[in-house]
């Protein structure tokens, strides 16, 4: 599969989702990366007028699990599951766009670690995290 059909099935997953309500989408896919973006407006603010912190980390979990999902198991007799979210958030962010890319840090046969990080359309970094996923059997 090209690079644009890889983000187009991964886009159509997000169909009555929290990625779909959030507007999150893939915006570009590697050997070793995937990245998505979702904007920042009073849907995803706190009640301060900011960037909300489970919506960041909502974005982080979304491509480090799909990152580990779609990208480097195969789906059809394996399935990653999210065992470990950390994140730190360095800077507010009130409106724009944010983009998110995960890149392994360990990609084990049971476990992959991903560093994602959070920056904005001017690349200032918001937000840094790391997901532990672990890759099972599909019953």
């Amino acid at each position: 599969m090209d690079k644009q059909q890889t983000l187009d099935k991964l886009n159509s997953f997000n169909k009555n989702t929290l990625m779909e309500t959030l507007n999150i989408e893939f915006t570009e896919v590697g050997d070793d990366f995937l990245t998505a973006k979702m904007p920042v407006n009073s849907k995803v603010h706190q009640p301060y007028g900011i960037l909300h912190g489970g919506a960041t980390a909502a974005l982080a979990e979304t491509v480090g699990s799909c990152a580990s999902g779609f990208l480097f198991i195969d789906t059809k007799t394996q399935i990653a599951k999210g065992l470990e979210l950390s994140i730190n958030h360095i800077k507010s962010k009130k409106e724009g766009i944010v983009f998110a890319t995960a890149k392994p840090i360990h990609r084990g046969k049971t476990t992959h670690l991903w560093e994602v990080k959070i920056v904005d359309e001017y690349h200032n970094l918001i937000s840094i995290c790391k997901i532990t996923n672990i890759i099972l059997a599909k019953e």
